[in-house]
C-alpha cells in the first residue's frame, strides 16, 4: 500500500522539508479570475461561505491552478457571529458589518445552534478533502477570539480596534465572558471542521497586533491557549497553527503559552528573530504580501531572503499576511516555483 505524504504535516511534527511546503494566506480570492467569477454566482460573499458546492470550488482553484502544498477551507472568520445572530453582512467598499453588542446582549447571546448554523461549512470541509490531491494537506481555521470580539463590539472594523480595547478596560467582567465564550464555540467549530476530514487548523488573530503587553496575556495568549487545550483534550493527535499578526516581541512566549504547534509569522517580524522562534518549533510565513504585486527583483530576493535563513528548520512558506487582491497571478506562479526550487546548502 502507498503511504501518502502530507509535506505540511511532517513540518507540523517538527521535520525540516526541503523544499518547504508553501500555501498562501487567502490563495482562494480576488486576485484569481476564476474566483471572481464563482463570487458573481454565489450573489452575496455570506451565500459563497455556506454554499458547500461552491465554497469547495473556490477552496480547489488555486490547487489546480499552483499545486499548493495545502488548502485552507473556504470561508470566514466572521461565521461565527453570524451564528451568534449578530446580523452579519459584508458591503461592498466598505466591508463586514453588524449589529454592535453592548454588556447586556453579551450575556444574553444564544449559543446553543451555532454547530447547527455551521453545517453547510462541514459539508464543503468533507467535499473539499473528497476533491484533493492525496498528498495535499487540508486546513479548517477559524477567527481568535479577540479578532472576533473586535468586530462585535464595534460592529465592523477599525483602523486601531479602540471601541473594544476601551469595552476591555471599562467592562472587563463582561468581555472576558466574551472571549471565553467565543473560544469554547471556536474550539467546537474546530474540532467539528477536523472531524470533517481538516488535517489541522489554523487560529487567525488578525488584530493581535493593537494589544499592550498586558492585554496580550489577557486578551490574545489566554482565550486562545483555552481553545487549544480545549481541542487537544478531545482530539490528541490535533495540529493547530496559531497566526497573531503583528505580535512582535510578544511572540516570544507566544507558542509556549498557548500550546500551538506552529506559529505564524508576519513580514515585519525580522528574519533574525524569527530564526530564534523557530529554535522551539516549526514556523510560518513571512514575506511581505506587497512583494507579490511587485513581481521580479522585489519578489525573488524576498523569497531567498526567508529560504536561506528559515530553509534549514522546519518551515511552511507562506505570506506575512493574506494574498492582495492586486497580486497578479503569475507573480504567484513565479513564487511558487523559487520556493519549489530552493535546496539548502545547494
Amino acid at each position: 500500500m502507498t503511504i501518502i505524504r502530507r509535506k505540511l504535516l511532517d513540518v507540523l511534527d517538527g521535520k525540516t522539508v526541503t523544499p518547504p511546503p508553501i500555501w498562501l494566506m487567502r490563495q482562494a480570492g480576488r486576485y484569481l479570475p476564476e474566483y471572481r467569477a464563482t463570487r458573481a454566482q454565489a450573489g452575496s460573499f455570506l451565500q459563497l461561505c455556506y454554499s458547500p458546492d461552491l465554497a469547495t470550488e473556490v477552496t480547489l482553484q488555486p490547487i489546480r491552478r499552483y499545486g499548493f502544498d495545502a488548502a485552507i477551507l473556504f470561508s470566514d472568520i466572521l461565521v461565527i457571529p453570524d451564528a451568534l445572530h449578530r446580523n452579519v453582512r459584508f458591503v461592498e467598499g466598505s466591508g463586514p458589518k453588524m449589529d454592535p453588542i453592548d454588556e447586556a446582549a453579551i450575556r444574553a447571546l444564544d449559543v446553543s445552534n451555532v454547530l447547527e448554523h455551521l453545517t453547510p461549512v462541514m459539508q464543503a470541509v468533507r467535499q473539499i478533502r473528497e476533491g484533493l490531491p492525496q498528498e495535499t494537506t487540508l486546513l479548517g481555521f477559524c477567527g481568535a477570539p479577540w479578532t472576533v470580539a473586535t468586530y462585535m463590539i464595534a460592529g465592523h472594523g477599525t483602523p486601531d480596534q479602540a471601541p473594544a480595547r476601551l469595552f476591555g478596560y471599562n467592562n472587563r467582567a463582561a468581555f472576558e465572558f466574551l472571549l471565553n465564550l467565543l473560544a469554547e464555540i471556536s474550539a467546537d467549530y474546530l474540532v467539528a471542521q477536523i472531524d470533517a476530514g481538516a488535517d489541522a487548523v489554523q487560529i487567525f488573530d488578525s488584530w493581535a497586533g493593537v494589544l499592550g503587553e498586558a492585554e496580550f496575556e489577557a486578551f490574545a495568549i489566554a482565550p486562545v491557549a483555552k481553545m487549544i487545550r480545549s481541542i487537544k483534550a478531545r482530539r490528541p493527535q490535533a495540529k493547530v497553527i496559531a497566526f497573531a499578526k503583528g505580535a512582535g516581541m510578544n511572540l516570544k512566549t507566544y507558542r509556549q503559552k498557548t500550546g500551538a504547534d506552529m506559529i505564524g509569522l508576519d513580514w515585519s517580524v525580522p528574519l533574525s528573530f524569527a530564526a530564534e522562534l523557530q529554535k522551539d518549533g516549526p514556523v510560518q510565513g513571512n514575506l511581505d504580501p506587497m512583494r507579490v504585486v511587485a513581481g521580479g527583483k522585489a519578489l525573488e530576493e524576498g523569497i531567498d531572503a526567508i529560504l536561506n535563513v528559515l530553509g534549514q528548520g522546519p518551515l511552511v512558506f507562506n505570506l506575512g499576511h493574506g494574498i492582495t487582491p492586486e497580486a497578479n497571478p503569475d507573480h504567484v506562479t513565479q513564487l511558487v516555483q523559487r520556493v519549489r526550487g530552493f535546496a539548502y546548502g545547494g
